[in-house]
């Protein structure tokens, strides 16, 4: 592939302004911009405002940042030929809570380098990737390589709450972000050095279960074996959404599942994965989960059903003899093609309420939800990406399915009849959604090529 991102100039610029990067990316950490929490919602703002100003620095044409019923949406364009493909780049600036603040070894939004990664809340999710983009988009103009295809970005904050406003902004303006394909970096890579494309997502269905049991909390030695227990009846309810092989037993739940074909097990065969790598990165003693079935087939192609959060009585330092009057769990169903989430928390929610023992009652609650996603890797912006990432990588990317959930992605293929890339570079372990989250650095700045790459080769696969 002949490309003018070659150029020893990029690469010799790129390396000049490692350190730079790294500074900016950090600037942006800062801002506590937690969208699932009220408190924060002037920092989620200004987090918009930032992004916005970020991209008018490096010379990005139209910048705006508009306002929806919920946090803001950064939208932005630059457009060098009507005639040339076009490219809609989306990210979110918003992150999730960081309790338990306790287990940080550094604040979370004081983004702390240590043995080659950056620590953060949103160092990987999402805004160190979001800041990769515009990192390369910066190397391309301020090098004078400038664009070959037009620019279109959508960096929303309501991501972790389900993005709420984000498909009505769409319809809305379907016409003015019209594109050729949609580009993605809020996924990850199967391993560090290992390029990757993820071909598939897992939808969600999340619920929260709510038990009542007496008016109010009671002594155990009082009333404990004449009155029925919440908690006791919660972990009833919980343990029979599983059999002793791992399998959901809600009925229907597996009646739309896709079965694997023997060539996606053929490619899992050939990626450069260990279980007991995968196993130490978690921590945990031992791997497991649904009988029959190897863990890159649990994790991409088989749903699940986990509980995420128990709360009732007494959890406090020392022993309180309490009958607690209430209990209840969040629970999340991750899905796979082609599980409907509705029909699932349906499901769900029937299964749930006719297991209840006597002398509760339980109310189920949906949260958001989300569907299932699978690419067609045959389109040629995924060629384009591979060539990309073979460039700045030095290997040939491998095609895997994601585990995780972006809900808003069959949604961009719905609106705007093209293709969806999923061009991510977190590393496994990098505890999004958790405590020390990070970003790896070296694959930061080599994501940061990548991107600034792939614009030649999306001119030549898809010009």
């Amino acid at each position: 592939m002949n490309t003018n991102a070659t150029d020893p100039s990029l690469v010799a610029w790129l390396s000049d302004n490692r350190d730079r990067f790294e500074q900016e990316m950090a600037d942006l950490l800062r801002i506590p911009s937690i969208s699932t929490e009220s408190e924060y919602t002037e920092s989620v703002a200004e987090c918009a405002e930032k992004v916005a100003a970020d991209l008018r620095a490096i010379g990005i044409a139209e910048v705006e940042v508009v306002a929806t019923d919920g946090n803001p949406i950064v939208v932005a364009q630059h457009i060098v030929d009507p005639s040339s493909p076009t490219l809609l780049i989306y990210g979110h600036y918003d992150v999730q809570p960081v309790d338990p603040v306790e287990l940080w070894d550094s604040p979370p939004f004081e983004p702390t380098r240590r043995d080659g990664r950056m620590y953060a809340r949103g160092a990987i999710d999402d805004k160190g990737q979001v800041h990769m983009h515009i990192k390369a988009l910066e190397a391309r103009l301020a090098t004078g390589l400038g664009l070959p295809v037009n620019v279109k970005l959508v960096i929303e904050g309501e991501e972790e709450v389900g993005s709420t406003n984000l498909e009505a902004f769409l319809a809305a303006n379907a016409e003015r972000l019209a594109c050729d394909a949609v580009v993605v970096s809020d996924t990850g890579m199967l391993g560090k050095g290992v390029p990757s494309i993820a071909t598939g997502l897992r939808g969600l269905a999340y619920m929260e279960v709510h038990v009542q049991g007496p008016a109010g909390d009671l002594h155990s030695g009082g009333f404990g074996g004449a009155v029925v227990n919440p908690a006791n009846a919660l972990a009833e309810i919980i343990a029979g959404l599983k059999d002793g092989d791992g399998r959901v037993t809600i009925p229907g739940f597996y009646d739309r599942v896709r079965d694997i074909s023997d060539a996606d097990r053929l490619n899992m065969e050939q990626l450069p994965y260990s279980d007991e790598a995968f196993r130490a990165e978690t921590g945990a003693p031992e791997l497991g989960g649904e009988a029959g079935f190897t863990t890159l087939e649990r994790l991409g192609f088989r749903p699940t059903c986990d509980v995420n959060g128990m709360l009732s009585g007494f959890t406090g330092e020392g022993a309180k003899t309490v009958l607690p009057a209430k209990a209840m769990a969040k629970i999340s169903m991750r899905l796979v093609p082609d599980q409907d989430p509705d029909e699932i928390a349906r499901l769900f929610t029937e299964h749930v309420l006719q297991s209840a023992p006597a002398g509760v009652t339980v109310e189920v609650r949906p949260h958001h939800g989300g569907w299932p996603w699978a690419a067609n890797p045959s389109d040629p912006v995924f060629d384009a990406a591979s060539d990309a990432l073979q460039a700045a990588f030095g290997s040939e990317p491998v095609y895997f399915r994601e585990g995780g959930s972006i809900p808003i992605i069959p949604l961009f293929e719905q609106t705007f009849g093209a293709p969806v890339l999923l061009l991510g570079f977190g590393l496994p372990g990098s505890n999004l959604h958790a405590p020390n989250e990070w970003i790896d650095l070296d694959t930061y700045h080599q994501g940061i090529e990548t991107i600034a790459r792939f614009y030649d080769a999306v001119a030549e696969r898809m010009g």
